[in-house]
């Protein structure tokens, strides 16, 4: 269910984001625009500029640009649905979902089954506290070690034993035990009697990436099975696109250096107790492609904790696998093995915060864990080893990590270098996709750039604007993206940041962007002018193009040559 792309314009045109990053950032006014150091990387002196003209960032130190979508996307690191729906809550208003291939969504359902959520863990909270039982709880946590910070900060709280503690408190809603049913918080037997998922158990929430209550884990208290219980997949919860904890480590670090991902609960909130406070878990599966962009997004350094034994190292390899598809430059995954027997829980409780901490450091990179495996797998069976190598590396988008394991596995082989390697083995690298019509931008007076640039910094100047035909025969690298954005600022659009909304996932983006930044140093008085001067340019270009045409042609129609006389006449005007 796509979102409609009027919506959207509609909110980047409500929200102002001087306002909006003000709140966060507060920003100090500097001539036309405000400024402040710049939130996304550390600097003494600001770096950062907040246009409420272009309704863009931009940030001179790190090169952070963007709309009001864009900042909250970073800012929060919220992927772009949860982006729009929190810029939509804002203003109060709903975000609709165009009919598409996809499932349609219940946007009611889902509202209430959030709100369902949050209650449940309030109310697991307050059990944990009142209930005639809490000792017993209160007990367990102390001999955890978990102090009442800690507590708090993750929401434990407590699901008393019997079969409808949480749902007796919805005896006069039908509508709401239904909805209890469809959030699986309760279950219902081939009897038809419903009753509570989780009985007796220690509950920790698990919240979204904008801090919603979306699920449950409940851990047994004493010795009865099974030790781990979960929420199952809901219309809200999807175990596979999130991370238990993910959201606490934002509000203890809005930029994380590293992440560490673990298996459990108990590990995440037992680390947290002793001041590791940069782990998340997966949520009893492998580490999913959503999960690891999760984590990508969230910090550079991902670290994998696994246990040493057997199954621990299939798990890495899976996560491996997952992992080389989706790394880009700078990001860096390692992996850990504890020892057999060992857990984050009761490792960091035997050799406390600093030599756990050490040995997460310590941890393999990703070439090194990658190529060790190999050689255990395959022995000295070469062949096999390097097939299987290759096949692992052509995933691989950045091109610095490819190129150095290319390196890695030729020296490995006994080769001279990656390029003997890729000739004998018969590497093929993907192409890299490159921004389409840049060629004429790239010359910085070229009046196709200038046209370009002054229509993207001020959108009104295409407002009203007759229909430009010939430019759309325009044979000139670039002047197909000047033509669609005439078509777009032909429409209502007010600024910049309204006008590259709609070119987001679209490869033109980044050069529009830098465009939005580029100096072009026409006086305000004079961007009507300008502008007007370069599309006569590029109208005349098109005469000559035609007129080249036409003359290099043997016979002509009686209209190809009415035309090409009336071209010479324009032409000698010209000149």
């Amino acid at each position: 269910m796509a979102i409609p792309r009027d919506f959207i314009n509609e909110l980047v045109a409500r929200i102002d984001i001087v306002d909006l990053i003000d709140a966060k950032v507060p920003l100090k006014k500097a001539g036309k625009n405000h400024s402040a150091c710049c939130p996304f990387h550390s600097e003494k002196s600001p770096s950062f500029t907040v246009s409420r003209d272009k309704q863009f960032y931009h940030c001179f130190g790190c090169g952070a640009h963007g709309n009001v979508i864009d900042f909250v996307m970073e800012y929060d690191r919220l992927d772009f649905i949860d982006a729009i729906e929190d810029l939509a809550g804002q203003l109060g208003v709903e975000v609709p979902r165009e009919q598409g291939s996809g499932p349609k969504r219940d946007e009611g359902l889902s509202r209430d089954l959030y709100q369902l959520m949050e209650e449940a863990s309030l109310y697991f909270q307050n059990q944990l506290r009142q209930n005639n039982d809490k000792q017993k709880v209160l007990d367990y946590l102390t001999h955890r070690g978990l102090s009442n910070e800690v507590v708090e900060h993750f929401n434990i709280g407590f699901a008393p034993d019997g079969w409808d503690g949480l749902l007796s408190r919805y005896r006069q809603s039908p509508g709401a035990q239904d909805k209890l049913l469809t959030a699986g918080m309760v279950i219902e037997n081939d009897n038809g009697k419903r009753y509570d998922r989780f009985r007796d158990r220690l509950m920790f929430p698990i919240r979204d990436r904008r801090g919603r209550v979306i699920g449950f884990g409940g851990r047994v208290l004493g010795d009865g099975t099974p030790k781990y219980l979960n929420s199952p997949e809901t219309p809200i919860f999807h175990k596979g696109n999130e991370l238990y904890g993910l959201y606490e480590l934002k509000q203890k670090h809005r930029d994380a250096q590293k992440v560490l991902i673990v298996e459990g609960y108990m590990d995440v909130v037992a680390l947290a107790q002793f001041g590791v406070d940069y782990a998340v878990a997966s949520l009893g599966t492998s580490t999913t492609a959503e999960q690891f962009q999760l984590l990508l997004r969230s910090a550079k350094e991902v670290v994998c904790c696994y246990d040493g034994d057997r199954a621990g190292v299939e798990a890495a390899w899976r996560a491996l696998e997952t992992a080389l598809p989706l790394l880009k430059p700078g990001n860096q995954v390692k992996f850990m093995f504890l020892p057999e027997g060992e857990d984050p829980d009761t490792m960091v409780r035997q050799v406390g915060k600093d030599v756990f901490e050490s040995q997460v450091d310590e941890a393999q990179l990703l070439p090194e864990f990658l190529f060790e495996t190999l050689a255990k797998q395959h022995g000295s069976d070469k062949g096999t080893l390097a097939k299987q190598a290759i096949k692992l590396i052509e995933k691989v988008q950045d091109t610095v990590l490819q190129s150095l394991l290319l390196e890695n596995l030729a020296y490995k082989l006994g080769m001279n270098s990656a390029e003997e390697l890729k000739k004998k083995l018969g590497f093929s690298a993907k192409e890299q996709a490159k921004p389409l019509q840049t060629k004429a931008l790239k010359g910085r007076g070229t009046p196709l750039r200038l046209a370009i640039a002054l229509l993207v910094q001020n959108p009104l100047l295409g407002e009203g604007l007759p229909e430009q035909p010939a430019l759309k025969h325009l044979k000139m690298a670039g002047i197909d993206l000047l033509t669609l954005l005439l078509d777009i600022t032909r429409k209502q659009v007010k600024n910049s940041a309204q006008l590259l909304e709609q070119f987001r996932g679209d490869n033109q983006l980044s050069t529009l962007k830098k465009l939005t930044q580029w100096d072009h140093q026409v006086a305000d008085e004079n961007l009507h002018f300008e502008f007007r001067k370069t599309l006569v340019w590029l109208n005349n270009q098109y005469i000559e193009q035609r007129y080249q045409e036409l003359s290099l042609k043997q016979n002509h129609t009686k209209d190809e040559r009415i035309q090409l006389t009336k071209l010479i006449a324009v032409i000698k005007g010209l000149k």
